[in-house]
């Protein structure tokens, strides 16, 4: 009698192209200035690195939430029809457009003003990082717009496609985070000294947003 633990078809007909591109997407989208960076960066100027940490912890986790509504909900609406599925696409693209003119009216200086919050312990900042995630409805309808048109495999259950774009985005989210958090003082510093920094990284993330949205129109089931 043979046992079989890991059906390696599934893993041959994996596009691996496909993953590197979504880690790379987000990985600019991480680094771009934000309100989730920019308050890791805040929090570990003014408590600690520790802290910065913890709060990116309970974002991350809240990104648990996201996906698994994503990977069950998108997956069932995949199955019932192609043209729904192509209409979550077109949404998609429209949303990045949109994020992505949202960001062109946007101030391309970097805010760090201190406002002077009590210090709360690291299981309050996990705490509220990870509310801050799961009850902010941006997250859900980015999440929506950004991972379908990742999909990487024909064979492979698209649940568990879904699971593993969200470990890999909150992998790559939590390095580039983490690194904000390490690095507060000097990233600080070379914000504070450097105007150009958010110039250049405004015009980046709009042409990540737009380059998503084409990527997404253009793509196949």
């Amino acid at each position: 009698m043979e046992f079989v633990f890991f059906d390696t078809k599934h893993f041959s007909a994996l596009n691996y192209e496909i993953l590197i591109a979504f880690m790379g997407a987000t990985a600019v989208l991480a680094i771009s200035p934000g309100p989730d960076n920019i308050y890791v960066l805040m929090k570990s100027i003014t408590h600690g690195k520790k802290y910065g940490l913890a709060t990116v912890a309970g974002l991350m986790t809240g990104c648990l939430i996201h996906t698994t509504l994503l990977a069950f909900g998108v997956s069932a609406i995949i199955k019932q029809s192609d043209q729904l599925f192509f209409g979550i696409k077109l949404f998609g693209a429209a949303y990045l457009l949109y994020l992505a003119f949202q960001v062109y009216r946007s101030d391309s200086n970097i805010s760090l003003s201190n406002t002077d919050v009590p210090k709360k312990n690291l299981a309050q900042l996990f705490r509220q990082g990870f509310i801050m995630n799961v009850l902010n409805p941006k997250v859900t309808i980015f999440f929506l717009a950004f991972f379908p048109g990742f999909l990487f495999s024909e064979s492979m259950s698209t649940v568990i496609q879904f699971y593993v774009l969200g470990f890999l985005f909150i992998t790559v989210s939590t390095v580039i985070f983490g690194a904000v958090a390490i690095l507060s003082g000097m990233l600080s510093e070379l914000i504070t000294k450097n105007s150009k920094i958010g110039v250049i990284l405004k015009w980046f993330q709009i042409l990540v947003f737009i380059g998503i949205a084409i990527y997404l129109l253009l793509s196949d089931k």
